[in-house]
């Protein structure tokens, strides 16, 4: 799951997506949504069943879009196992709503970049990283935050490094689909698709 190149930088298509993109985040905020960067990833495991939650952009660029999590959390497990994942961002408050799918193979940040982003953390958020087990069984709050003091006293003056389980993944996109809301569902879609040469392509989907 090694970082990867970007794709070639002169591609207009693959440009014209991430423009696409970047126009529509910033018109996000413009219009007052709650959390712009909040996105629904979906992974599956090896047995195919997938499973989603929310979580929420870090980046992007012509690498492709990144979040961070702990590796040994469910949906770390399962993008090591299958490096593949979906992400869904819905801005209900763009004209009458827009949706961006996007679908791709996931490889893990470089430690310097994963280190500079723990770094611009909160140091609870920084804390919490090295007290949770993630996704697994609680027995009660009061153990967690027992771990939390534990961690706090640990730290204590000093600063709080990145655990070395958690990292971030990096959404190489090969499918791009921008959904416009229309009414009677007459939905406009567009869809930017990379082959397996890399190279990329633009078409319309019936809505």
């Amino acid at each position: 799951m090694d970082e990867t190149p970007a794709d070639a930088p002169d591609d207009p298509l693959f440009a014209e997506a991430l423009a696409e993109f970047a126009r529509l985040f910033d018109a996000a905020a413009l219009a007052g949504e709650p959390d712009r960067t909040a996105m629904t990833l979906a992974t599956a495991a090896l047995d195919a069943r997938p499973s989603a939650r929310t979580v929420l952009l870090k980046g992007f660029d012509a690498r492709g879009f990144v979040f961070y999590t702990h590796m040994d959390g469910r949906k770390g497990r399962e993008l090591q196992a299958n490096p593949y994942a979906a992400l869904l961002f819905h801005w209900p408050r763009i004209g009458q709503g827009i949706q961006v799918r996007i679908e791709g193979r996931v490889h893990t940040v470089p430690d310097d970049e994963a280190d500079a982003y723990f770094a611009t953390r909160p140091r609870g958020s920084q804390l919490g990283a090295w007290a949770s087990l993630q996704s697994e069984t609680l027995d009660a709050r009061a153990s967690f935050e027992q771990r939390l003091a534990e961690v706090e006293c640990r730290f204590e003056g000093r600063e709080v490094p990145r655990p070395p389980r958690w990292t971030g993944f990096r959404v190489r996109p090969r499918w791009i689909e921008f959904w416009h809301a229309a009414p009677f569902r007459w939905h406009e879609r567009v869809l930017y698709e990379r082959d397996v040469a890399a190279r990329w392509s633009k078409r319309m989907l019936y809505p």
